[in-house]
């Protein structure tokens, strides 16, 4: 199933051309792109340089976005940094990360963006597969830096504010004359590893290519409107697929500007930062959207421009979406659904038609081929659950240095997602579960999702998440984790009741666990289930 020919119209991209790219793998790609982003930023730089391209702490136009990049290639450059080195970036939303990452580009260096969130082993353990010579961190991170006897190679360590150990001031970067030009670069060039979560073992880092970040950039602009006009507010991390390329990397492809929310989100700060610079356009968790939603203050709250309101993975409840319609009625809630290893979007939710298919995370990307496979491979008639995989330009060729994953998950061109999902006559997807998640109770499959998704309408529930747990006679049983609302009272026979009027008898919670604190969720946002299962003795 591919997205070519549907919901999404012609514009930026041109049409569709079938090329041969990654060793042998055949995809459709747009006709009109930059080759790479370095030639993306300098075609905003000839025709408007003075246009805004981000804001965070500082104003940047165009041409002063480029200076500064230039710079900071130039001085990274004075110490020997160049093509292929590995520039590791431990920020969180600062503009001297966006500034440290088209240097990189600059230089045809590989930058590394890693979760200020991390441990001091998962950091060493980063740092040292991806090879770094050059970190770019801030101060309160210093505690889980690895000692400089541990990481030989890192030779080069840049504080944006302060200087602890050994560490340069990153000020002393952008002193002196910017380097004129850029390193030779093709599009299939690995300009960025971004490392995946690792809950199912040690984290793999997804090599994304300039030709996969650029259409993926033109994938949301082109089925999203998004032009030069709109402003997009990066509040989830840039260290993420999500907040870099959907929503960073986006709004500058179509010459729009940047805002970055700098630190965790807060839900005030989110709101008075969305009204203050007047965004158009943003990606959140549904959980997010959810906070949003019961925020006092959001009435109070200019939000007219905010118009295109994103969101990833599995289907938000639409309890959720009613109480934001309720809100925001101009705000449109799409839904796009991808990975690490799709460079974000393999869907999109078409804006023609997303009130009626809110169970749906969209339709294929217009570039973008999915199909449904059995457990032997085969692909199923439509509407038929199975395993999704995914090809185009926008999957990544592989992880960096794990032949073995990518023997496995990377097939015939496919990127074997884990997912287990559909699509219908109408090339609508959705996603059920997580392959290792789905329940199978007394024979009967159970996708958490559906569950997670009927037991959110309960006025008393902030957010849910199901597991299976195991039974002798019936294989599995299923478990609701919930935590409540702030100052209500979760009854658990309410629960039960509430579900029996809405699910079939074998996907109905048999037990709950009652939370005091929100889900645990891993660096990049995702529930933890394993955590919850933890919790449980298993």
């Amino acid at each position: 199933m591919t997205g070519q020919d549907r919901h999404w119209t012609s514009g930026l991209g041109g049409p569709l051309q079938r090329e041969t790219h990654y060793d042998g793998r055949q995809m459709l790609c747009y006709a009109e792109r930059p080759a790479t982003l370095n030639d993306m930023l300098a075609a905003h730089l000839r025709d408007f340089p003075d246009r805004p391209a981000l804001v965070e702490g500082r104003r940047f136009s165009y041409a002063q976005f480029d200076t500064a990049v230039a710079t900071v290639a130039a001085r990274l450059a004075d110490q020997g940094v160049g093509r292929g080195a590995r520039i590791a970036i431990l920020l969180t939303n600062r503009w001297q990360f966006m500034i440290t990452l088209f240097a990189a580009f600059r230089l045809g260096a590989v930058a590394v963006p890693m979760n200020i969130r991390l441990a001091k082993p998962e950091l060493q353990f980063l740092l040292d597969d991806c090879g770094a010579s050059v970190l770019v961190f801030q101060a309160d991170a210093a505690d889980i830096l690895p000692d400089a006897a541990d990481l030989p190679d890192l030779t080069l360590r840049y504080c944006v504010d302060g200087t602890p150990g050994d560490a340069r001031p990153f000020d002393d970067l952008l002193q002196g004359a910017p380097l004129t030009g850029a390193a030779p670069a093709g599009e299939e060039d690995v300009a960025v590893i971004l490392y995946t979560s690792g809950t199912t073992g040690r984290p793999k880092g997804a090599m994304l290519t300039h030709l996969g970040m650029i259409h993926s950039s033109i994938n949301f602009a082109r089925c999203l409107g998004l032009t030069e006009k709109d402003r997009a507010l990066t509040a989830v991390p840039l260290s993420h697929v999500t907040g870099l390329v959907a929503v960073a990397l986006t709004i500058m492809a179509v010459g729009g500007c940047a805002v970055l929310l700098r630190d965790s989100f807060q839900r005030q700060a989110f709101l008075d930062l969305a009204s203050r610079e007047k965004i158009t356009y943003s990606i959140l968790v549904p959980a997010i959207y959810s906070l949003i939603a019961m925020t006092p203050e959001l009435d109070d709250t200019d939000l007219s421009s905010w118009r295109l309101g994103a969101f990833g993975g599995a289907p938000m409840p639409v309890a959720t979406i009613e109480r934001i319609g309720q809100k925001l009625p101009q705000l449109a809630l799409i839904n796009a659904y991808g990975a690490t290893e799709t460079t974000s979007p393999a869907t999109i939710m078409p804006l023609s038609c997303w009130r009626e298919n809110m169970d749906s995370v969209g339709q294929p990307v217009p570039c973008g081929q999915i199909k449904v496979v059995d457990a032997d491979g085969q692909e199923v008639p439509p509407g038929t659950p199975g395993e999704l995989l995914i090809a185009g330009p926008m999957v990544v060729p592989g992880y960096h240095n794990r032949p073995e994953a990518n023997a496995k998950d990377f097939v015939d061109g496919y990127w074997r997602s884990g997912d287990i999902g559909s699509i219908d006559e109408n090339g609508f997807v959705r996603v059920f579960d997580r392959l290792k998640d789905m329940i199978n109770r007394g024979g009967f499959k159970v996708f958490s999702a559906e569950v997670e998704d009927k037991l959110s309408y309960h006025d008393a529930v902030a957010e849910c998440a199901i597991i299976g747990t195991p039974d002798p006679v019936l294989g599995e049983r299923v478990h609701a984790f919930v935590v409540p609302r702030d100052g209500v009272t979760v009854d658990e026979a309410d629960l039960r009741a509430f579900c029996a009027e809405r699910l079939s008898d074998y996907k109905r919670p048999e037990a709950y666990t009652i939370l005091s604190e929100p889900l645990p969720r891993n660096n990049n946002g995702k529930i933890q289930k394993q955590v919850l299962r933890s919790m449980l003795g298993l």
